[in-house]
């Protein structure tokens, strides 16, 4: 195995958590394989051009969401942008609780605008607010606001979705 290949391996395998985010926050369940490959990819490309000057985690996650703005922008101009449909079969009854309710959280976080998205996702990832910063070229300050501001959002959002 070259040594790239392993170095790439190695960062999927300690990102995955945050990468795995990254994708239930931008994609629909039906898409995130895609998303997730398109992601791998991505890095694939990006990983040796990484020289040092941020975090290798706040490299790979503003790869990541870079992709994943990409991908809604694809999908938008293509007209496949589509609310979820329902295919109507009751959810098992064996389905966790936990993972619905996370479920209905990533879909409140993929009906907020992208600005709000990115905020939330990143500091779910628990970023400091100078690394999303870092990540979207923000100030610190500007990432508080707009944190904030996609919080209130997103309680708005979980209130109307029971």
């Amino acid at each position: 195995m070259s040594d790239a290949k392993a170095a790439f391996e190695a960062t999927l395998k300690k990102y995955e958590a945050v990468l795995g985010r990254v994708v239930a926050s931008y994609a629909r369940p039906s898409d995130q394989d895609d998303l997730a490959q398109e992601i791998a990819v991505a890095l694939w490309h990006a990983l040796p051009t990484f020289r040092g000057g941020c975090a290798e985690r706040t490299f790979v996650i503003r790869v990541a969401h870079n992709r994943a703005l990409t991908h809604l922008a694809r999908r938008r101009a293509g007209g496949e942008e589509m609310p979820e449909l329902s295919d109507g079969a009751p959810n098992p009854e064996t389905r966790a609780s936990d993972r619905q309710e996370v479920d209905r959280l990533f879909a409140a976080i993929r009906r907020l605008s992208i600005p709000y998205r990115q905020v939330l996702t990143m500091a779910l990832d628990d970023l400091s607010h100078a690394e999303i910063g870092a990540c979207l070229g923000l100030t610190t300050n500007n990432v508080a606001v707009r944190l904030n501001r996609a919080r209130a959002a997103l309680r708005q959002e979980m209130e109307q979705s029971r």
